[in-house]
């Protein structure tokens, strides 16, 4: 799976965990081993081809990447960012943070996070506003379980 054939998946699918499976939402690991992984993707004879192609959907502008579903790195394509401004306060603001790694100046991955709604771009803060409520609970009927269990 190349870099372009991931950003395909996740807006596909919406919302996509990097490693994890939940419910509805797909692993994007599991879509580049072709096969559902048991345990830790790094010991999969892809693990490379995971490594780069979750690293480069990270740095798309037009996925969020956050850990919205169960802490897990995931990511979410920008077509549902008004979606989840629209029902943000049915998640924690942790799970809405935008994280980025970062390598400091010691060589060591760092995460950074961005508040929500610090990273939300005025062109989905103003779509999210003509969203009624029913409306984006439907687009993000991937996450209703999530939702559900964070009332």
């Amino acid at each position: 799976m190349t870099s372009a054939q991931a950003l395909d998946f996740v807006e596909r699918h919406g919302v996509v965990c990097e490693s994890a499976r939940r419910g509805a939402i797909a692993s994007l690991a599991d879509a580049i081993a072709g096969e559902t992984l048991s345990g830790n993707w790094w010991s999969h004879p892809k693990s490379k081809a995971i490594f780069a192609v979750t690293r480069a959907l990270r740095e798309s502008p037009r996925v969020l990447v956050c850990r919205l579903v169960d802490g897990k790195i995931s990511f979410v394509h920008e077509r549902l960012w008004p979606a989840l401004v629209r029902v943000a306060d049915r998640f924690s603001p942790k799970q809405l943070a935008r994280v980025h790694e970062v390598h400091s100046a010691s060589g060591k991955h760092v995460i950074e996070a961005t508040p929500f709604p610090e990273w939300v771009p005025a062109k989905a803060a103003a779509a999210a506003k003509r969203l009624t409520q029913q409306q984006a609970l439907q687009e993000l009927a991937m996450l209703l379980p999530l939702m559900i269990a964070n009332t």
